[in-house]
């Protein structure tokens, strides 16, 4: 029997056709998954960029919206009393004091009024702490007093004396102009404690018979938005400022400011010319798209300054009185990159390990799959040379004699084998199986942490805007709401001297017949209680409204305490009543209140009230999408409702059921309604939240159930139940 060799030049030893498609494998692995990792570690990057940047300009919005809105206020309340009588402004004495008070409550640079006979007075605070009353007449020069005052308002003496015109001012001539409150130009003011830059909130003033009294004007300090601006998180690595339309600086998170002072004259900073990089790159792109007022939408790009790349987001800012404002937020990549180059490091220097390891496995391996295969490549050539008897009679070699004697017995053996083989791959299966439901598990933990996480931060910033919105909110209304009842009784007062001159003199001389019967009087005694009885009503509704975003918010109790339930269900359905009213496309929702008799309840109850919100919420918008498809009068006939039921159950539970007669939910998706991320809304208005982390705050947080109910087409009912008295920390 012949035998016939492969040449040596054709043939592989054994190892390395073990060991090398083994490394290339291993390296082409690793490689990709770091790849894929920086790739996706950048996307992440860009949509964090973009997230934190609208946070701060969302942030930004409502610091100015607040901020601005009080000299605006000021100036409307204090119009409305001079034009009702209840101000005088020839009362110079008590004029003075009126505004000291208001500078006293609120954070102003000034508060003044100017008349059309050239006469004015004004509350200033120029160094940030005293306030000083500015009092001039119409003959110039030196028409002008700056008084010193007392803790009382009072006037002590005449600090300085200057010059002062009205008429050729355009703080003055500006609001004179326009016939409506407005905005004045931005001004800069060089002052014996130092420069400042501040704008100027005016508006006409008229008397009870619609006469042009002169103007009334309050000014607020803008380097404080500068303050606010270098607060936030985002400040601290890149940068945040304010642009009028014309390219010049309003405020900045930067520490220099926002005007300069050349040959002791004060000048208004423009970006291009700003000491700062970053403001003066941005400033200088932004003029590429046609000029600062080309913008009119949010705007994000990524702009490199100094060899390192940043993120842009620019959006325009504006008001009902004339700001025209661009906020500009600038991050740097490289506080996101950071981790994930010292990743990609990493990763590459796992590459090289690795491929070092599987090297020496390799060799190891293949030296060790290697040996047994030539053993056996011995004994067969020893067979195929016919010396078979004579191996097997005269070597004495144990693998010769082992193959001569296992053929009989292969049968068995591969059976055996078999066996062997089978038990092996399902104890193979039961570990893959067992691994794929740790993994399965881990990875719902990290998706319900996820979400906590996001839902804690979303409700952490609600809570805190809510909370702020109802104290700033409040102040004002109470101070209106508590001088009502006096306006109140004093008008009376008049009301009733009036009626006792009229019953005492029956016949009045001329002039005041035809003031009477000019200014209606007989209507006017019967309408202003009335008109004041309005206002009381609507100060009672805004508190209510405070009252209701307040108990929401629980941002001012502690976290676990005893609640009224049926207090956190009305103020949600409080804070969702502008979804809930008519609207010209569908009538009103209308909301049924089933309540039982219900103790208090020991609970998280801001979290139980995010519950409801996420509740009702999907309820509205399944009645909205249920309302698209029917006309008004369909609507009509049959109307859309929320049914909310409470009632305690077994002694020791409280049960809140909400129903709504909306599209209904499918059966497929009731069995996923509280996976996380799992949502039927479409792309954009839906985050698939909402109820995972409702269903863990009843659940997990309160030991309770949470259930859905619904039929396609007929509606869905939700259904909590929570314990009467919940445990913490082993306390009832």
């Amino acid at each position: 029997m012949k035998i016939h060799y492969l040449s040596k030049g054709k043939a592989l030893p054994l190892q390395i056709v073990l060991v090398v498609p083994f490394l290339i494998q291993i390296f082409a692995a690793v490689s990709l998954v770091g790849y894929l990792s920086f790739k996706n570690g950048q996307r992440a990057v860009n949509d964090l960029a973009g997230q934190l940047m609208d946070r701060t300009s969302d942030v930004v919005d409502e610091h100015l919206k607040s901020h601005l809105s009080v000299p605006q206020t000021l100036n409307q309340i204090n119009a409305d009393a001079i034009r009702r009588g209840m101000l005088n402004v020839r009362d110079r004495q008590t004029l003075g004091k009126y505004f000291w008070d208001q500078m006293q409550a609120y954070d102003l640079t000034y508060i003044g009024i100017g008349l059309t006979t050239g006469e004015g007075l004004g509350a200033a605070r120029y160094d940030g702490k005293t306030i000083t009353i500015d009092d001039w007449t119409a003959k110039i020069p030196n028409n002008t007093s700056t008084y010193t005052t007392d803790n009382q308002g009072n006037r002590t003496q005449v600090n300085a004396r200057w010059t002062w015109n009205n008429f050729s001012e355009s703080w003055y001539t500006q609001s004179i102009a326009a016939g409506k409150p407005i905005w004045g130009k931005i001004v800069t003011i060089n002052t014996p404690t130092g420069p400042y830059i501040t704008a100027s909130a005016s508006r006409p003033i008229y008397d009870s018979q619609n006469r042009l009294l002169g103007m009334i004007a309050t000014d607020i300090h803008l380097l404080k938005l500068g303050d606010f601006l270098r607060s936030l998180d985002v400040s601290q690595s890149g940068e945040v400022f304010l642009l009028e339309r014309d390219g010049t600086l309003v405020a900045s998170s930067a520490t220099e400011k926002p005007f300069t002072i050349v040959n002791q004259n004060i000048q208004r900073l423009r970006a291009i010319d700003s000491a700062n990089p970053m403001i003066q790159n941005i400033a200088k792109y932004l003029q590429t798209f046609n000029g600062f007022a080309s913008i009119t939408k949010d705007t994000d790009f990524q702009l490199e300054v100094q060899g390192k790349r940043h993120f842009v987001d620019v959006v325009p800012w504006h008001d009902k009185y004339g700001l025209d404002w661009l906020v500009v937020v600038s991050v740097p990549e490289n506080v996101f990159m950071a981790q994930i180059n010292a990743n990609t490091h990493t990763t590459i220097a796992l590459c090289f390990g690795a491929l070092l390891v599987a090297s020496v496995m390799g060799v190891f391996t293949s030296h060790w799959i290697v040996r047994p295969i030539l053993r056996l490549n011995w004994a067969s050539e020893a067979m195929a040379s016919g010396n078979l008897d004579q191996t097997v009679e005269t070597s004495g070699i144990r693998e010769l004699n082992t193959l001569s004697n296992s053929f009989n017995h292969m049968a068995g053996q591969l059976h055996e084998s078999f066996t062997a083989l089978e038990k092996s791959k399902e104890e193979l299966e039961d570990r893959v199986e067992e691994r794929t439901t740790e993994l399965k598990n881990a990875l719902e933990e990290l998706q319900r942490t996820q979400s906590q996480v996001i839902q804690s931060e979303k409700m952490s910033s609600l809570g805190q805007l809510v909370a702020g919105v109802a104290h700033e909110i409040n102040n004002p209304v109470n101070f209106i709401h508590g001088n009502l009842n006096h306006v109140q009784e004093y008008t009376q007062d008049l009301l009733t001297l009036v009626q006792l001159y009229q019953e005492h003199n029956s016949n009045p001389v001329p002039e005041i017949q035809i003031a009477a019967e000019d200014m209606d009087l007989e209507f006017l005694q019967s309408d202003l209680p009335k008109m004041l009885s309005s206002m009381k009503v609507g100060t009672d509704r805004i508190r209510q409204i405070v009252l209701s975003l307040r108990n929401f918010s629980r941002m001012d109790e502690a976290e676990f305490k005893s609640v009224d339930i049926h207090e956190g269900i009305d103020s949600t359905l409080m804070i969702l009543q502008h979804r809930l009213k008519a609207k010209p496309e569908q009538p009103e929702i209308e909301v049924i209140k089933d309540y039982g008799n219900i103790p208090l309840v020991d609970c998280y109850a801001g979290q139980l009230n995010q519950v409801f919100m996420n509740i009702l919420v999907n309820a509205i918008d399944a009645l909205e999408e249920s309302n698209t498809k029917l006309t008004y009068q369909e609507i009509r006939d049959n109307p859309s409702r929320i049914k909310i039921r409470t009632s305690v159950v077994n002694s020791t539970w409280v049960e809140v059921a909400i129903a709504d007669n909306g599209v209904g939910i499918s059966k497929e998706f009731q069995q996923r309604i509280f996976d996380p991320f799992f949502t039927t809304k479409p792309i954009g208005k839906g985050t698939g939240m909402g109820m995972s982390i409702s269903y863990q705050i009843v659940t997990e947080k309160h030991g309770g159930k949470l259930e859905c109910f619904s039929t396609s087409g007929k509606g869905t009912e939700f259904i909590i139940q929570v314990p009467l008295r919940l445990k913490v920390h082993g306390v009832v």
